[in-house]
């Protein structure tokens, strides 16, 4: 197969959005996100089946499953310090490989502790990949492709929502919840094999000369109010996801809706609309800004909201539609214009981002969990309505001003 690096050079000479060149380089973005994140909500399609596997309430198995956040929220933060010191393709490969381990290892955890710490480290490997990836696109994308670029690797991460909770559902349904770990060990390696056939060895970052180190980068990001804005933009995105994905479930299988196990699987055809919606992020951000492609995406979400609160299936469905779709759309804009505001120290700009991105995910869960535990399920939309409120008010402070020397920042 074709590269992803090479695709990415010859595409400055295509005609963008329709040539093969474009076309096989989102595939490849998108597989590769794909792969990378697919353990990361796929578990929630089977909430209901390990509470009641592991005996807890719904608060603390959600916190356990999305306890992978922490590592993710970790590795961020010590993967974009590191980032001009590591190559690219061997930390994504490592990450990969390594991800199989705890995967495999969820098969037979003996009780929450240690079915949560597992999660934690599976966190640690996927961010790992993440946020290197991340870098990549933007070290080797020229600016009329970033956009595009992204957007393909975040509608990956959509496609691992909606097909990682599929699969999730159906082979626990058929094989039980042992085969379900096992299954997804095999897809993590077959992320590590994709890698390695298509990414190539690119210059190491410390061959960069004139970069500054990794506390100064870091130093000057968090100086920056557009990027500050981003990174509590991303925050409250995941912090809203999460809230609404993971404590649905335990709705759907309660009455009156009374969903069985397979049945809530299908639930998550609703990811279906957003594959498709979060490809034209790019585009959106190119034609309209980046603010107003981000305000839209929260509207549209938050007017999914009330639809959530109905007992009738079929206004719930609309619900999660309009919240995945909108969500995920702010996401892709938000990723996006982080590559841009950061001109310089990308890989540690993308990974301090992922960090706040994950750190809202966790925060989410424990908030919201206790939320839905102890007021019910308005309380906790109710929740997610006002994560989704400042993230929408944070977006007026998406400007990229200019330098102290007068040059774009």
């Amino acid at each position: 197969m074709t590269d992803m690096s090479a695709a990415m050079k010859s595409d400055a000479m295509e005609t963008h959005g329709h040539s093969p060149g474009v076309v096989l380089r989102s595939l490849v973005i998108g597989l590769t996100a794909f792969l990378t994140v697919v353990d990361l909500f796929a578990t929630q399609a089977i909430l209901p089946s390990l509470a009641r596997h592991y005996n807890v309430s719904p608060a603390a198995m959600g916190f356990a499953v999305n306890a992978s956040t922490m590592g993710m929220a970790v590795a961020g933060l010590v993967v974009g310090f590191l980032s001009p010191h590591i190559d690219r393709r061997l930390g994504i490969l490592l990450s990969l490989v390594l991800l199989a381990v705890p995967t495999t290892l969820l098969a037979s955890a003996p009780d929450l502790m240690i079915f949560t710490i597992l999660r934690v480290a599976q966190g640690l490997c996927m961010a790992s990949a993440f946020a290197l990836t991340l870098a990549y696109l933007g070290e080797q994308c020229n600016s009329m492709d970033t956009g595009g670029a992204f957007a393909a690797y975040i509608t990956g991460n959509v496609a691992s929502n909606l097909i990682g909770r599929l699969v999730s559902a159906a082979v626990v349904d058929t094989f039980g919840l042992a085969s379900n770990f096992y299954f997804f060990a095999l897809l993590n390696l077959a992320g590590a094999a994709l890698v390695y056939f298509t990414i190539q060895r690119v210059r190491p970052m410390h061959a960069i000369p004139a970069t500054p180190s990794p506390f100064r980068a870091t130093i000057d990001h968090w100086r920056n109010p557009a990027l500050r804005a981003a990174f509590a933009i991303g925050f409250c995105i995941l912090f809203a996801f999460i809230g609404t994905f993971t404590f649905v479930n335990f709705v759907l299988v309660r009455a009156p809706l009374s969903l069985g196990r397979m049945d809530l699987g299908l639930v998550y055809f609703v990811f279906a609309p957003s594959v498709v919606t979060t490809l034209f992020a790019g585009k959106a951000v190119a034609r309209f800004g980046t603010r107003p492609a981000i305000w839209a995406g929260l509207a549209v979400a938050a007017i999914g909201l009330p639809l959530m609160l109905s007992s009738h299936l079929a206004n719930v469905l609309t619900g999660m539609v309009l919240v995945g779709a909108g969500t995920f759309f702010a996401q892709a804009c938000a990723t996006g214009f982080v590559g841009q505001a950061s001109e310089e120290n990308r890989g540690v700009a993308s990974g301090t981002y992922l960090a706040c991105y994950f750190l809202g995910g966790l925060v989410g869960s424990a908030v919201l969990g206790q939320l839905f535990d102890r007021l019910g399920w308005t309380a906790c939309v109710a929740g997610v309505s006002a994560s989704l409120a400042v993230a929408a008010l944070l977006t007026a402070r998406l400007v990229i001003t200019p330098a102290a020397d007068g040059s774009p920042a």
